[in-house]
């Protein structure tokens, strides 16, 4: 009977999922214009209902001093009160709203995250690009460096690199970004390999192009479709590894709000059936499935297959 209803559940809110895809897609076609406008009125509803939740997620991030009730550390009673009129989902262990702490943990985590991928993406593309432009030995070094970086797992390397330097939030957002950086190297350098052979490169170089014009000018725009559905992979994975640090203590410091360690500070109210602390961890999950829906239909346009 529970495996039944779980189904039920699911299917509720794969239905709800749809509708309300469909529904923002009304006001995504009417405030859009020209190529954008035909995107958006052929876009599957899964990735609308991503776009939403994805507005959603950035709105509560931008507005959380307006939205939340309480101060982010404010202490407002006891420890794991039930959910109630005064606080809506509770407390936490050191009797904190945790609505509060959910909505500041939208702005902390999805923020910080935000920062390390474009940091990574900063230096891993512009190193691919690079390095397929340039070719030769920096090819060669470079191409190396980042085998023998990526050789090791990312979960257990950041946790090395942090123990040693600290976890200070700077030294988590370089530590990630640098790890993170060696899997967008590989895929810029990829797709640049394929593109500095064309005839418009050679032309370019012909022309005295500098290496820095050739790159920005002439590579970067016609490899930013896949690296535009890669940033939106690498955001997932990076927020998934932020969340995993500060799970396992190494992440986000208290009292700073955060997913990852609501989960693991309120983890004991799973043992009397209270699901308070599953909202953080299903906060989370939303967000990688929205950000996916969105980045697989980027990558469907990409690829320029047709339905």
């Amino acid at each position: 009977m529970t495996f039944l209803w779980i189904l039920v559940g699911l299917a509720c809110l794969g239905l709800s999922a749809v509708v309300l895809g469909w529904l923002f897609r009304f006001p995504l076609v009417a405030l859009t214009r020209g190529e954008l406008r035909r995107a958006m009125r052929g876009a599957p509803l899964m990735a609308s209902f991503g776009m939403l939740v994805i507005l959603i997620y950035a709105a509560v991030a931008l507005l959380a001093p307006v939205l939340a009730p309480y101060a982010e550390r404010e202490v407002i009673g006891a420890q794991y009160l039930p959910w109630g009129e005064g606080h809506l989902l509770g407390t936490d262990n050191l009797g904190r709203d945790m609505l509060t702490r959910l909505i500041y943990g939208a702005r902390n985590t999805v923020g910080i995250a935000l920062a390390t991928t474009a940091l990574a993406f900063s230096i891993g593309a512009l190193l691919g690009l690079w390095a397929a432009a340039v070719g030769g030995w920096v090819d060669t070094v470079l191409s190396r460096i980042v085998d023998a970086l990526m050789a090791i797992p990312a979960l257990i390397f950041s946790l090395l690199l942090l123990t040693i330097f600290g976890t200070s939030i700077i030294n988590m957002i370089l530590v990630i970004a640098a790890i993170d950086s060696t899997r967008v190297f590989r895929l810029s350098r990829s797709v640049a390999q394929g593109i500095v052979v064309m005839d418009y490169i050679e032309a370019a170089r012909l022309r005295g192009e500098t290496m820095w014009r050739l790159i920005t000018r002439e590579i970067l725009p016609n490899a930013m479709a896949p690296l535009v559905a890669e940033f939106g992979l690498r955001f997932c994975f990076v927020f998934l590894m932020i969340s995993s640090l500060s799970f396992l203590g190494l992440g986000i410091k208290p009292p700073t709000a955060d997913w990852g360690s609501m989960v693991r500070e309120n983890a004991t109210l799973i043992s009397y059936g209270d699901i308070t602390p599953l909202l953080p961890a299903g906060a989370i999950a939303l967000l990688t499935v929205a950000v996916n829906f969105v980045v697989d239909w980027q990558l469907h346009r990409a690829s320029g297959l047709k339905d």
